[in-house]
């Protein structure tokens, strides 16, 4: 990677590859940025694409981590978000979605991380704000054995109220909420090793009460997490995951 002017600095290596995915039938886009360190899975947010996090100054005032090693940011377009949000679908057909994204996530995007870090073992941290951040624990959650940490920003939780009442089995199995009261065994032992961070502010937009909400079912099952208030002054917006996530990341690269 070549030096930025007389520094020694490093430009950020960005690389983009996309796929047909048969799980959930359409395109794959997986960016990722930087050249070494701690692998990121950054999930958007509920419409977003790999590249909102860019357009957003995210990988902006990550820069400094990336220019350091510490660590590689990759993202997805929010394949099953955009459908959930766009009132063109059956809440059966969106759990399906969700559950084969899933799908995709541990059995296409975390080889291909792993396949660019050249460790076919490493640990990925997920992360995400809003329903990025329900991604992130509903990753972390179904799969211990892949991803060490989340850092779940302005989370929302509970995505029943989409379905009317008509609760389904895809549904189940993607929501945390609603499956970790009946994890148990290896999964859950597995998970007991891990940690969830859960930052949210309390300003415009944002419900701490539902990142209460997945803290209290984590808890219950013995899973380390920790709620972090930002307070008042904080609104459900990137001027508050722009602020968060560099120190976060700092602290666990």
């Amino acid at each position: 990677w070549p030096a930025c002017g007389g520094g020694g600095c490093l430009v950020i290596d960005k690389q983009s590859e996309r796929w047909y995915s048969p799980r959930v039938e359409q395109e794959v886009h997986l960016v990722r940025w930087g050249h070494f360190g701690t692998p990121v899975l950054l999930f958007p947010t509920a419409g977003g694409d790999a590249e909102e996090i860019e357009r957003f100054k995210m990988i902006h005032v990550l820069q400094p981590l990336l220019d350091e090693g510490r660590i590689k940011i990759y993202s997805i377009d929010s394949t099953a978000g955009r459908a959930w949000i766009s009132g063109e679908h059956s809440g059966e057909y969106c759990s399906l979605l969700q559950n084969r994204f899933d799908a995709v996530i541990y059995h296409e995007i975390v080889p291909a991380i792993r396949n660019d870090c050249r460790n076919d073992a490493v640990e990925i941290v997920a992360a995400g704000a809003s329903i990025g951040a329900f991604n992130a624990v509903a990753s972390i959650c179904r799969h211990p054995d892949v991803f060490s940490r989340a850092i779940a920003m302005s989370g929302t939780y509970d995505l029943s109220k989409y379905l009317e009442g008509r609760l389904n089995q895809d549904f189940y199995f993607s929501s945390p909420l609603h499956f970790l009261p009946g994890l148990d065994g290896p999964a859950l032992e597995a998970l007991r090793q891990r940690f969830i961070l859960l930052p949210t502010g309390e300003g415009r937009w944002e419900d701490i009460g539902e990142s209460w909400r997945i803290a209290n079912a984590l808890g219950a099952k013995g899973i380390p997490n920790r709620v972090d208030s930002w307070g008042p002054d904080y609104d459900h917006d990137w001027m508050t995951w722009r602020e968060m996530l560099p120190k976060y990341l700092d602290e666990f690269a």
